[in-house]
Formats: structure tokens, sequence, C-alpha cells
């Protein structure tokens, strides 16, 4: 049985969030944003979430460098040694192998969650009793993740098949990293497939030595870079490990390749608001189905997302399925639905107008 001393937190906080823009930029992307209008930002949410059980001494936020400083704002109650600040975007695979050798060099004993900043949980005591069965059930082996019954064909997230059985934690029969629609619309179809919400559950012993076993060069790297830790030299051998490492995602760096994954399904109110799409699902809708923040005025509008400021009136006609966001310098129009293609909206703007605009 895991200890509550034993119990530490991860928070992957470094992303830009490109499928939020223009709402999310660079300088302040949308994990330190109040997105839902709570005062409080999704990062000081996730935050609140875990630390009503957890040691707030045992959270650590892993994030980009540049964002450094916003974390320490929002939460001033870390420490430095708290903040893991990545000198550049490697995916996931890093990003964890960082947490996890930093945190068993402190305690070899512990059992660690990694979270997106930017999830909504509206059921939280549920959220909790399925948290605390897969932290349970973590020993030296297993992998564990939080399986989400999915109602969308979305490409944006991993999926997990697992075999049937009663008990709580269940084995992983396949996992499948962000696949396209057409295959994401069969695993719906077929009602045996779960959403990975991007939550892990494991021992620091068990994912160290999944690192070892199937990603062996960047463990090697960042066990180099364990005498470092605490001290006035981890940001140099942390610079070093990042230079060499590869850019992996923990899914297909190490989940799909692992033999001990299990999964614990869970129904809490979930979203991971990672677009506009899932923010319109979210939001307080009118008759017509329009989700508006800011002062819009609309006609023969519907199913739709208006955001703008209070400054400026947004007037719109015959539109269904569409987003229309005014922010700072950019006025974005849409179809809401078609979130794939934000990747290369962001990547038109960068390469014809310039870095101001992102």
């Amino acid at each position: 049985m895991t200890q509550p001393e034993n119990h530490y937190v991860v928070i992957m906080a470094g992303g830009i969030g490109s499928r939020f823009w223009p709402y999310s930029r660079q300088d302040r992307p949308k994990q330190f944003l109040d997105i839902l209008n709570t005062g409080r930002s999704l990062l000081q949410m996730t935050y609140d979430r875990f630390t009503a059980n957890t040691s707030s001494a045992n959270v650590y936020v892993v994030t980009n460098d540049r964002y450094g400083p916003a974390v320490k704002e929002q939460l001033p109650a870390l420490t430095d040694d708290q903040i893991l600040c990545e000198p550049s975007r490697k995916n996931t695979a890093p990003c964890i192998a960082y947490a996890a050798y930093k945190i068993a060099k402190i305690n070899s004993e512990a059992v660690i969650t990694v979270t997106p900043s930017d999830h909504v949980i509206f059921n939280e005591p549920v959220f909790n009793e399925v948290l605390n069965t897969a932290v349970m059930a973590a020993d030296d082996h297993k992998l564990l993740t939080i399986g989400l019954k999915p109602n969308r064909p979305e490409t944006g997230y991993g999926y997990i098949q697992y075999l049937p059985g009663e008990t709580e934690v269940k084995k992983v029969k396949t996992f499948t990293e962000k696949p396209e629609r057409e295959l994401a619309q069969k695993f719906l179809d077929s009602g045996d497939f779960v959403w990975n919400s991007g939550m892990f559950i494991w021992s620091a012993k068990a994912i160290i030595g999944a690192f070892e076993k199937i990603l062996p060069e960047m463990a090697e790297l960042f066990q180099e870079a364990v005498p470092a830790f605490n001290t006035p030299d981890e940001k140099g051998a942390i610079e070093k490990a990042y230079y060499q490492c590869n850019n992996v995602s923990i899914d297909y760096g190490i989940m799909e390749k692992a033999k001990e994954v299990y999964v614990v399904l869970g129904d809490f109110g979930w979203s991971d608001l990672g677009s506009w799409e899932s923010l319109h699902e979210l939001s307080n809708k009118n008759e017509d189905g329009n989700a508006i923040q800011g002062n819009a005025l609309l006609f023969e509008t519907t199913n739709s997302m208006i955001k703008g400021s209070k400054e400026k009136l947004i007037v719109a006609q015959g539109l269904d399925d569409y987003l229309v966001a005014e922010c700072d310098n950019v006025i974005l129009i849409c179809k809401k639905s078609e979130e794939h293609k934000f990747r290369e909206y962001v990547a038109g703007v960068k390469d014809k107008k310039g870095p101001e605009y992102l």
C-alpha cells in the first residue's frame, strides 16, 4: 500500500496550446489562462485538485524554460527545485524521465501520478476514487493509465483496448497513439476502446525500469544527470541531456511497447480542454447552440463559438459550426469542428505573417 508521503504528482505544463490559438499565445499558453472564468488558471485548477489530497511539497511542475517565472507566479508555494525547466521541447518522454529520475533521487519508494495541466474534472470525488485505485495498484512493474469512454472519433488522444475482466485494474491489449480519423471512428464503433486520459500512475522504480529497458539511451542520459540534481549544476546537466535525447512521446516511446500496461476506467466528467471544440462543449449555450464570450449579436447562426473582447461588437450571420475568435491582434474565423487544421493555420501565420501574431 502506498503511503501518503510516498505519493508525488508531476504536472506537465510546457505546451504552447496551438489548438487554442489565437487566445493561447507562445508567451502565455492556455495552461496559464483562466479559460473557464473561474478566477483560476487551468494550471492552478490542476494544482488545487491534487493538493487537496497530496502534500504541496510532493508536487512538481515540468515546463519550458521560458515559462518558469509564470509557474512561480501562479504557484508561489512551489520551491525552485519543484519547478523543472526544460531547455527545449522534446515531447513527453524526456519530460517524464526528468521528473522520475529527480523524484527517485529524493524518494526511491515514490509512486508518481503524471498529469497534463489543462484537464477539467467535474466530479472530483469520483476522480479521487479512481486515482486512489491506480495508486494502490502501482508496484515495481505496472505502468497504469486512466481510461475514459469516448464520445467522438477524437484524433488527439491515445486509444486503449483492454482485456475484459471483473477487476478494476485491467490489462491493456493494445495501445494506439493519436490515430487517423477513420481508425478513430472504428475504435468508437467497436465499443471496446477507451481514451487514454493522458494521466499516468506508476512507481519511480517501474517507470525508470521501463526507460532502461525500452529507451536505454534516454535512460542513460538522465541517469548521468542525477548527481547534479538539486545542485547549481542541474541546469547544465539537463541542457546536456536534452541536447542529446530524441523527441518522443511517452505514449509511443514507452506505453505502446511495454508489457505491463494497465488501465483503470473512470467516468468523472472529464475534458482535456484541448481545443475550441471542447470549450464549446463545456460552455453554456443559448437556444441555438451558440457559446458566446464577449459582446456579440448573431443572426441565423447555430452551434458556433464566439469569443471576443467586451469593447468590440461581433456581428455574424449565417454561420453553423463556426469559431469566431477575436484575440489581441488576430481575428480567426473557421469551421469549429476542423480543429485538426489549427497547426496548419499557425504554421502559415508563422511563415507568412511573423511571430508577433503567435
